[in-house]
């Protein structure tokens, strides 16, 4: 709406004027929130496979997060917007497992709202074979599994595993497995149990482990701005004993300082 407004004011586009008139990382996140949540996350995507290195951790974060009506919005835009399918793209920058389970992601088909009980012992035994035997044969049907079954199945899957095996599914698929396909099905584990808590601990990571990662921290804050970012910021302060804005602060500074921060920001006070 304010892009509308200030087309027919000055008669210029916001979008090419806050691109031409700011630089770095300010223009990055200028620029990133003004698209709507499915543009961000065909644009970051896009971004994502037609670098000169494919970002693999951005495709993890928006595919294993994001709901079936986000997955379809999402792939949409990406046509609108780069005149190509996204999965033809998914599966020419990346192999093996990890693509097959990205490409099981982009479909968005999901169940949602069912559980069955009956069947939580049977795919967690599925799982634990899978992280015994590790063929391929394995790997596809504990891919199927986390892919497709609901949120509300796969929590009663996870304890179900954790009855059979005595062994949290997470340590399980750390043992097992390793690379982008290990990191995608933790990920897919961690979202199940608590978005907001993956969230927090990938900005965690990218404050602390990877030196300040401008493009992961830009990512997330932009894309859970309007949808998680306080519950978010709530589960970063539990879990690591500083908040959100305090690691921020001491990290960046200038015009990118307060761009970030306005956007962690609940309110006045906060801010």
């Amino acid at each position: 709406m304010i892009a509308e407004a200030y087309r027919n004011m000055y008669g210029k586009d916001l979008l090419i004027d806050l691109k031409e008139s700011l630089s770095h990382h300010f223009k990055e996140v200028m620029v990133g929130l003004m698209y709507p949540p499915a543009s961000y996350d065909a644009h970051e995507l896009w971004h994502a496979m037609k670098g000169a290195d494919t970002e693999e951790n951005c495709l993890i974060d928006i595919l294993a997060s994001r709901s079936n009506g986000e997955i379809f919005q999402m792939k949409e835009a990406y046509l609108l917007q780069y005149n190509t399918d996204l999965s033809p793209d998914i599966y020419s920058e990346t192999s093996g497992h990890f693509r097959d389970t990205l490409l099981n992601l982009a479909q968005g088909t999901r169940q949602e709202g069912y559980a069955d009980p009956a069947m939580a012992a049977q795919d967690a035994m599925v799982l634990w074979e899978a992280c015994q035997q590790k063929t391929g044969e394995h790997k596809t049907r504990l891919q199927m599994i986390l892919c497709n079954k609901s949120y509300q199945q796969l929590w009663m899957v996870f304890q179900e595993f954790q009855n059979i095996s005595g062994q949290d599914i997470i340590d399980a698929i750390k043992e097992c497995y390793d690379g982008y396909f290990q990191e995608l099905l933790v990920a897919i584990v961690l979202c199940v149990r608590d978005k907001a808590s993956y969230f927090a601990y990938r900005l965690y990571n990218a404050i602390h482990d990877l030196g300040f990662h401008n493009k992961t921290i830009i990512r997330i804050l932009i894309a859970r701005s309007e949808i998680d970012l306080m519950t978010i910021r709530q589960r970063y302060k539990e879990r690591y004993g500083k908040s959100l804005l305090h690691d921020i602060r001491h990290f960046a500074s200038g015009h990118y300082e307060k761009a970030l921060l306005a956007i962690c920001a609940g309110d006045a006070e906060d801010y």
